[in-house]
């Protein structure tokens, strides 16, 4: 989405050599990686770190999204999360960052994952579990944006009961959560930095410009089939906390990051926290 004036930009150039691609799943990102495909990628921070560790040559090179989940549900008598014992929630995998996270965060608030909640794995990706609360099949669940506002748009009794985002920095020390990363590609980085810093420049002004131009952007979200409506997209962009900062700027927090997530689960991050060749110099 913050990418959205940049990508509109390119396509309308009749000179440019970038091609931007939208895929609606991490794990086909993970596959071009693996394959090495592509030049540049963004998925999840945790997901650039496992591929990282298995050797994969990328490199990060700045966080462009900064926490977009949110516990949803119709029940507003919920305000804190002692209101959540004996709750049914539902999460969209095991061993993914919104199913780790929001374990992390009962934990933190002296609620046992195993004993005091139930938490149910039912709808096993995001777009399935979307459909589950806005089709009222599931009371209680984190999911992220944009599902957050389309299922908001679907059944006008769903509402964001807790932003996680807010109640990660009560816990850490308001150190933000660096959900996204732009991973760029060791030996396109080495080969030609002048064309990458002018991505990351363009991306960052495209980031900046969405949040100054809400209804322009949403307007892009439906051009390019990001977004099936106008509404959704200007409703989405609030909550997405579209922020993009280069590497050396978020490198302590994204380090703060995953080492939580180590010391949850040290899987999740691919078993051991990346060095310093994981960030872009």
């Amino acid at each position: 989405m913050g990418m959205i004036k940049m990508i509109d930009s390119l396509n309308l150039s009749k000179n440019s050599n970038i091609e931007v691609k939208i895929y609606s799943e991490p794990l086909q990102i993970r596959k071009l990686m693996l394959e090495n495909e592509i030049d540049c990628a963004i998925l999840p921070t945790t997901m650039g770190a496992i591929l990282y560790n298995k050797g994969i040559q990328y490199k990060i090179a700045a966080i462009p999204v900064w926490g977009t989940l949110y516990l949803m549900g119709k029940d507003t008598t919920i305000y804190s999360w002692d209101d959540l014992k004996g709750k049914r929630i539902h999460l969209m995998a095991k061993g993914m960052t919104p199913e780790v996270l929001f374990k992390y965060l009962l934990n933190k608030n002296n609620i046992s994952p195993h004993k005091d909640v139930i938490l149910d794995y039912s709808f096993p990706t995001h777009i399935d579990l979307a459909n589950a609360v806005a089709a009222n099949q599931a009371e209680l669940a984190v999911i992220s944006e944009p599902m957050v506002s389309l299922v908001m748009q679907k059944n006008k009794t769903v509402v964001p009961l807790m932003d996680l985002n807010v109640e990660w920095k009560k816990v850490n020390q308001n150190i933000p959560i660096a959900q996204t990363a732009f991973m760029v590609q060791r030996a396109f980085a080495n080969s030609n930095p002048a064309e990458l810093s002018a991505i990351l420049k363009a991306y960052e002004k495209s980031t900046h410009w969405v949040n100054q131009n809400q209804e322009d952007a949403a307007k892009l979200f439906v051009k390019y089939n990001v977004l099936p409506n106008l509404d959704a997209g200007k409703s989405s962009i609030a909550r997405c906390n579209l922020q993009f900062e280069h590497i050396l700027d978020a490198k302590m927090h994204v380090n703060e990051y995953l080492k939580i997530f180590y010391n949850l689960n040290p899987v999740i991050v691919g078993n051991k926290i990346p060095d310093d060749n994981f960030y872009l110099n």
